[in-house]
């Protein structure tokens, strides 16, 4: 597998091992390892259906990628920047959480005027809440 492939396979198991801490925040937390496997498996299959260098996806501490056609961001901070912690962005990733829900509650940054452009790539791989 290259470099930028994702294996679906592998990301939708990633997001099942945290699906009941997403649905439940009562749930303890997973081990750290597995938080980060679902993060950056949802975050780099967003990256590789929506390529391109217009939007940086930052979920800090695990990844940051770029996506979204357009212009290539390569200097200093990119002008299109969405950022939020990991447990949010599992959410979106499920579509646990809708993107303008997390925006206006302040758990996700949407900095730019392409920012939300990722917005229709969500959910990645979607659970229900019950699932």
């Amino acid at each position: 597998m290259g470099r930028n492939s994702v294996d679906a396979g592998a990301v939708r198991a990633a997001v099942l091992v945290v699906g009941e801490w997403l649905r439940d925040e009562g749930v303890a937390a997973p081990a750290r390892g597995e938080i980060a496997a679902a993060v950056r498996g949802t975050a780099r299959a967003l990256a590789s259906s929506a390529p391109g260098h217009s939007v940086e996806v930052r979920v800090p501490p695990f990844v940051a990628v770029q996506c979204i056609e357009g212009p290539r961001h390569t200097r200093g901070t990119p002008p299109n920047v969405v950022e939020t912690d990991p447990r949010t962005w599992l959410l979106l990733a499920t579509g646990l959480l809708d993107f303008d829900t997390a925006v206006d509650s302040g758990t996700l940054t949407a900095s730019g005027s392409r920012a939300r452009e990722i917005a229709p790539w969500l959910p990645i791989v979607p659970l229900r809440p019950a699932d």
